[in-house]
């Protein structure tokens, strides 16, 4: 079943005895909102044929004649056009390029900044805690130290680029339906710069760009963290036509202590002791960051419990003051017991179930006494 067209005229928005200027106005309208290059909606592609076909038929003064008299049957004698897809009204399409990010729309070579780097350094975990300095080796772009970035052999002069003849730019008159445009685009002889090189630079073959291997110093600030990141600033590789050079981001892996684990400015130490001790508490000596502490475990401690040493941990990033080391008790209970220690446990079991001062709790503590010697 063939599809019914719409009316010309409502096509284009305009009354039936719109003018030629007219007409032309609501279809520049029309085919600028249409356009597939710039409206991305589903169907605007079939609108803009649409368009095209409407203004086609009601610029044309005999086929507009033909169509007010007897309607879409009024233009079979004629050649409808051409398909969208080899549409071309004088260079329509470079008018576009020019609307649209086309070759008209940059004059010169923009100044763009440089590439940035990424490399990783691995540092032991009082290394991020206090801070330390590493070297770091990089290879990156940089100006050549020749030349200086310019591409031309020290000494010699540019000439004047003949293809733009010094401006840079090569100016295109086009005509078109919209009137006559003039199409701006950057001299592909010498990018934009009005000079040419006539005698390169030996080192980097005129490309004022060389690679080189860098070993830089790298200062880790103290309370760095694992999975932290450093900017280094202007480290990247160099500008293309005179932008800023790129950054270097380093990636900071922060090896696993043996004893302490952190969490942020604390860290965190198990201290393991047995029933005993933690019955009868004891006087221990535990590690921090800053060598030995003593630290007194008092009688009945439980499973768990936690003491903190103050201002024992890391440094604060960027801040003054450090945080804290937390000691966490782990009781352990024994395993592979002798038969001796078993017995006194059975007895130290016996005497808990009895009244405290009983004689039963008065004969362990004896019998412990004698085995302890």
């Amino acid at each position: 079943m063939a599809t019914t067209k719409r009316d010309y005229y409502d096509v284009l928005g305009v009354p039936r005895n719109a003018s030629r200027e007219e007409i032309k106005k609501a279809f520049r309208r029309l085919a600028m909102q249409y356009h597939p290059d710039r409206n991305k909606q589903p169907g605007a592609e079939e609108h803009f044929k649409e368009i095209n076909e409407a203004y086609e038929v009601l610029c044309d003064p005999e086929r507009r004649l033909s169509y007010d008299r007897f309607g879409h049957d009024g233009l079979r004698g004629f050649d409808p056009g051409r398909p969208f897809d080899g549409f071309d009204l004088g260079g329509f399409g470079d008018i576009f390029d020019a609307f649209f990010g086309g070759t008209g729309t940059r004059l010169r070579r923009e100044a763009r900044r440089g590439n940035d780097h990424r490399s990783r350094l691995t540092i032991a975990f009082e290394e991020g805690a206090f801070g330390c300095q590493r070297e770091l080796d990089l290879t990156r772009t940089e100006l050549c130290s020749r030349c200086g970035g310019q591409g031309n052999e020290p000494g010699s002069q540019l000439a004047r680029c003949p293809a733009c003849d010094g401006t840079g730019e090569v100016r295109r008159v086009q005509r078109s339906l919209f009137g006559q445009f003039v199409n701006v685009a950057v001299c592909q002889q010498c990018g934009g710069e009005g000079r040419i090189i006539t005698e390169p630079c030996q080192q980097c073959r005129g490309s004022g760009r060389q690679r080189r291997s860098r070993h830089l110093e790298v200062k880790i600030p103290a309370g760095v963290n694992d999975g932290a990141q450093m900017r280094l600033t202007g480290e990247g590789d160099a500008g293309v036509n005179g932008g800023p050079p790129g950054n270097l981001y380093v990636d900071i892996h922060v090896e696993p202590h043996k004893l302490f684990q952190r969490d942020n400015s604390d860290i965190i130490f198990d201290l393991d002791i047995n029933i005993a001790q933690a019955a009868l508490g004891v006087q221990v000596q535990v590690p921090t960051l800053d060598g030995p502490h003593s630290l007194k475990i008092p009688p009945g401690t439980q499973n768990g419990r936690v003491f903190v040493l103050k201002g024992r941990g890391v440094p604060h990033l960027r801040g003054q003051g450090r945080g804290d080391e937390m000691v966490r008790v782990r009781v352990v209970t024994p395993t592979n017991l002798s038969s001796e220690q078993k017995r006194l446990l059975k007895y130290l079991d016996d005497t808990l179930k009895a009244p405290p001062g009983s004689q039963d709790d008065k004969g362990l503590l004896g019998k412990i006494k004698d085995a302890l010697g």
